[in-house]
């Protein structure tokens, strides 16, 4: 149900997002200047020594975390006075009073406004669920249980296991149905199985975190803190049959059709024919199975625990999806444990802010249609346009440059590399939200009632894709928010609007900004379709082999280097970046910005070389402007969650991981041996 935000993310296994971060909380309110900002670096430093210091000094020591964040960086930044140029558009319609609830844009408007609503929704309670709730403590045998799960699969609050629509990875124009695994409270599978001193402290934290929102929907102090060790109990049963993040980076391992009979077979005690036709899929005898050996791990935690313990993980999901479009106290509850004791947030953003990032992942096609109109110029968009064919002839020049890789496959990447779809700023088709129910406060609708109704029809447009042609021309962000991403079974890039902006894109800036800004984004998020995960996808986006098994190995013995470096980085003591778990993204930026750098050396021929500015060359502003995106500062909650969950590396070594492998960083700022960023030639990465 609920948190759709994160269900919908999830439902981009495959996607690989590119999520930026750093810059000033102090200069939130003022544009940001044309190129580089020299009172945010420290030029007292010696480059090659702290690169990162020379880029940042200044912005490092001006700047503190708000209150209310985690970290903070240029994305951040960025993306705040981007959701304030929203809630400008949204706050001027409700003034007016002249929206129509029964417009896309109208309904936009009202599901924010009845999210804002907090004296009504206090007042309101755990009601808005209530219903589901007594549908749970109804349930007296297995079966009622199995009944349950069938009937509520379109809350989508992935009780024991998951379903989703997407590409087939074998058929990518066709879409198929996904079987996947259930939710757990706390972020991974290593929540659960580790047994180090930290790792037993958060456990107990999260059940006295249940415990609380338990006591809050009703149970007793004692009920509830046995209730919260039986649901652990069951979490962690469950996460010790998932797969562990690096095997789940692996999409060969996640291949796996079954019929509906094989599926059956699987955990027998569960209907699953019941379950397919129930959910309007019974035609269709073949659906992909992520995880197999999670899936048969159901019959054993169906058949051996007992059913209170199975009954109280159901109403958890339940309740743990929608915490945050509840009454204040459950909001309060979910703030504490998630963003408080996961983050080491002082305080709760202001409501506006996370109603409207709701608003975004729930209906935020509609409003990112007002978002363009408002905001977007028609030539940020031609100018990106141009940006991402230059690069893609750059792109194909390394690749025809590779002396490790064979002419055969060379054929096939280059054969992918022009087959790939570029979309930038919005969609040319934008979602229909008609079938969409939003209702206001006068007619008994509520945040977490919206929500359901958001589910539901994200549900019941899943379901209709299953067996379908796949719609090339979806998009999987709203323009309004700042990312980027690329899509393997698409074989696409995504720019949206939003990220049309300093310090990623500014036209006033010299050509050095924006190709270490928006040009090497755009780069990274092309290196994604030959990153270890997106090699393996061919040009039509199926999940297909285009490599000989000797170029395979050499690719595979140069990200092992890559491994090598980012498992050497250490941002606190004894936390090790995981260079496994972060490949995909280490190669993204390291071949993107090589790219960038290409296309600079391009532009530069044809347009010619516009000499020293503020005192840096063209080449030695890149990689500062490169640095600059990267800036970024974390609690050390934050950092440890980062390290543990995020596939993305620490901003610091964005900054530094890639430039350290680049001859013309250290050409540009004279990086000598002696130098603590120097990496021997033997050392050094080049993949693409």
């Amino acid at each position: 149900m609920i948190r759709l935000s994160e269900v919908s993310l999830t439902a981009l296994l495959f996607v690989l997002i590119t999520a930026c971060q750093s810059a000033s909380s102090d200069l939130q309110s003022q544009e940001a200047p044309p190129g580089l900002d020299l009172s945010l670096m420290d030029t007292s430093a010696n480059p090659a020594i702290d690169f990162y210091r020379f880029a940042n000094g200044g912005w490092l020591d001006q700047v503190e975390i708000p209150a209310d964040r985690d970290s903070w960086g240029a994305f951040d930044d960025l993306g705040k006075q981007t959701s304030e140029k929203v809630l400008t558009i949204l706050e001027s319609t409700i003034k007016k009073g002249d929206f129509d609830p029964k417009t896309d844009q109208g309904k936009a408007v009202l599901f924010y406004q009845t999210a804002m609503d907090t004296a009504y929704l206090n007042e309101l309670g755990i009601r808005p669920i209530e219903e589901e709730l007594r549908k749970i403590e109804a349930i007296s045998q297995l079966q009622d249980l199995e009944a349950y799960l069938i009937a509520s699969a379109p809350l989508q609050s992935n009780t024991f296991f998951s379903f989703t629509a997407r590409p087939s990875l074998n058929n990518s124009a066709i879409n198929a149905g996904f079987l996947n695994e259930g939710a757990l409270g706390l972020p991974g599978k290593e929540y659960y199985v580790k047994t180090d001193e930290e790792t037993l402290r958060l456990q107990g934290e999260y059940k006295a975190f249940v415990s609380r929102v338990l006591q809050l929907a009703g149970a007793k102090e004692e009920v509830a803190k046995a209730e919260a060790e039986d649901i652990f109990q069951v979490e962690k049963r469950l996460a010790e049959a998932q797969l562990d993040k690096i095997q789940k980076r692996n999409p060969l391992l996640m291949n796996n059709p079954r019929s509906r009979a094989e599926i059956a077979a699987m955990t027998p005690s569960f209907d699953w024919e019941a379950y397919f036709q129930a959910i309007g899929l019974g035609s269709i005898d073949t659906f992909t199975v992520m995880q197999p050996a999670y899936i048969k791990s159901l019959e054993s935690t169906f058949s051996e625990e007992p059913l209170a313990k199975l009954k109280s993980y159901t109403r958890w999901t339940l309740l743990n999806s929608a915490l945050a479009y509840l009454s204040r106290d459950f909001e309060q509850a979910n703030f504490d444990f998630y963003k408080g004791v996961l983050g080491g947030v002082e305080e709760m953003a202001p409501r506006w802010e996370s109603v409207l990032n709701t608003t975004n992942f729930s209906i935020g096609e509609a409003l990112g249609k007002l978002y363009v109109d408002a905001y977007f110029p028609p030539e940020a968009k031609k100018v990106a346009e141009e940006l991402v064919a230059n690069l893609k002839d750059a792109y194909g020049e390394r690749i025809q440059q590779l002396e490790w890789m064979s002419d055969s496959t060379k054929a096939k990447a280059l054969e992918k590399l022009a087959n790939l779809r570029v979309k930038i700023g919005y969609p040319d088709k934008w979602k229909d939200y008609s079938a969409l129910e939003i209702t206001g406060k006068e007619n008994g609708g509520s945040y977490a009632g919206n929500m359901i109704n958001v589910s539901n029809w994200d549900w019941k447009r899943k379901i209709e894709k299953v067996g379908q042609p796949v719609d090339k021309g979806e998009w999987f962000l709203p323009p309004q928010v700042v990312n980027a991403y690329y899509h393997p079974l698409y074989n696409e890039v995504v720019f949206p609007a939003a990220i049309l902006q300093p310090p990623y894109y500014n036209y006033l800036a010299d050509p050095a900004i924006n190709y270490g800004g928006i040009g090497a984004v755009i780069g990274h998020e092309i290196s994604h379709g030959f990153d270890d995960q997106g090699s393996r996808y061919d040009a039509t986006g199926n999940l297909k082999n285009w490599w000989t098994e000797e170029d395979r190995e050499r690719f595979e013995a140069r990200t092992q280097k890559l491994v090598d470096q980012f498992n050497a980085y250490e941002p606190l003591p004894g936390l090790f970046v995981n260079g496994e778990f972060t490949l995909g993204e280490n190669i993204g930026d390291l071949g993107g910005l090589n790219v960038a750098f290409d296309g600079l050396q391009k532009h530069l021929k044809a347009h010619g070389d516009p000499g020293l500015i503020d005192g840096f060359t063209q080449n030695q502003r890149f990689f500062l402007n490169w640095a600059t995106v990267w800036r970024s500062k974390y609690r050390d909650e934050a950092m440890k969650k980062q390290v543990k969950t995020n596939v993305h590396s620490p901003g610091q070594y964005r900054a530094i991981g890639p430039i350290v492998n680049m001859p013309a960083f250290y050409q540009a700022f004279q990086i000598g041996e002696d130098s603590p960023l120097y990496r021997e030639d033997s050392v050094r990465v080049v993949i693409w």
